[in-house]
């Protein structure tokens, strides 16, 4: 790789860390005008609409047909959907820096998942202990909310919501990784954000929630944000970063999403940034690092820079706000 295709591949990566970080803010910026399960479909439609009308006209880029449009169906639904939805849902309640750090234990749940599958990977014990401090954070950063005089329902239930969301994205993964797509991954992307689009604007109008909806100057930006920045740009820059640098390097974004929000809110929305959520972070980031380095799982990264180097693999999973 030359030079230029370096510098263009790390600058790729650290547009991932940074505009996937940023989605947390934007969607609480919109959350002030937006409902949220018409915030987050209108988001996909638009996004997914775009990406699918400049992919179809490319001429190596077919569309889906028979079977493929189900299991991306599912896929969409299961990551977007669910996933992010109820990111979005959760953060009325949850602040954007902790919502991105209960975002950060979705290894704990893919290592949980991969544990009850028959043929799946066993979690040793540096995974085991990874899970056990990533959760630990996560008690940390909760507890004062339920024991405390700072008790709050709503906050709890988003803390849940999110958990759910996470566990059904990591479901959606393995589902992927078993049925995969034969279009390009644009497509195939395209394809899941209007499945998610749909269903959850779907959701949004059973619930009512357009009598609600107040047009703003900045519940349109963050909107336009997230469909431009959010989806369409990070999400190629995440592509072209990955078929330039190892999987193990690009995939460290997942460790630097929490602190960009966590600072943005702090700066932005003054959410509160103390020593018990700095805490929090590093604990649960901990733990995250522990899982994804285990023998296992660097047994796995290994093993998929190997087929990607031969040329049988291909891109990660596509993962943001």
């Amino acid at each position: 790789m030359s030079g230029r295709d370096k510098l263009g591949a790390y600058g790729a990566w650290a547009a991932v860390c940074f505009f996937w970080g940023t989605t947390y803010l934007a969607i609480r910026v919109g959350l002030e005008s937006l409902q949220p399960m018409l915030f987050a479909g209108l988001r996909f439609l638009i996004a997914g609409g775009v990406l699918f009308f400049v992919m179809s006209r490319q001429r190596n880029a077919r569309l889906p047909f028979g079977r493929e449009w189900f299991d991306l169906g599912v896929v969409g639904l299961a990551l977007l959907g669910v996933g992010n939805g109820a990111v979005v849902w959760a953060e009325q309640w949850v602040p954007s820096g902790m919502a991105a750090l209960l975002v950060a234990t979705s290894p704990f749940w893919a290592a949980a998942l991969e544990h009850l599958q028959g043929d799946g990977e066993r979690v040793g014990v540096r995974g085991l202990l990874g899970m056990a401090v990533g959760f630990g954070g996560l008690a940390l950063l909760v507890g004062p909310q339920l024991f405390g005089v700072e008790l709050d329902g709503k906050y709890l239930l988003g803390v849940i919501v999110i958990q759910v969301g996470c566990f059904f994205w990591q479901a959606g993964s393995a589902y992927a990784k078993r049925r995969p797509s034969g279009v390009s991954p644009l497509m195939g992307s395209a394809v899941q954000m209007l499945f998610a689009g749909v269903v959850l604007t779907l959701v949004g109008t059973i619930a009512g929630e357009w009598g609600g909806m107040r047009l703003s100057a900045r519940g349109l930006g963050a909107l336009l944000y997230l469909v431009v920045f959010g989806s369409i740009i990070a999400y190629s820059a995440y592509m072209y970063a990955i078929q330039k640098l190892p999987l193990s390097l690009v995939s460290t974004y997942s460790y630097v999403n929490p602190l960009v929000a966590l600072v943005l809110g702090w700066l932005v929305l003054n959410e509160r940034l103390g020593w018990r959520e700095g805490l929090s972070a590093s604990v649960i980031l901990l733990g995250v690092a522990l899982v994804k380095t285990s023998p296992k799982e660097l047994a796995r990264l290994i093993a998929r820079l190997r087929r990607v180097k031969s040329g049988e693999g291909g891109a990660g999973a596509f993962r943001s706000a």
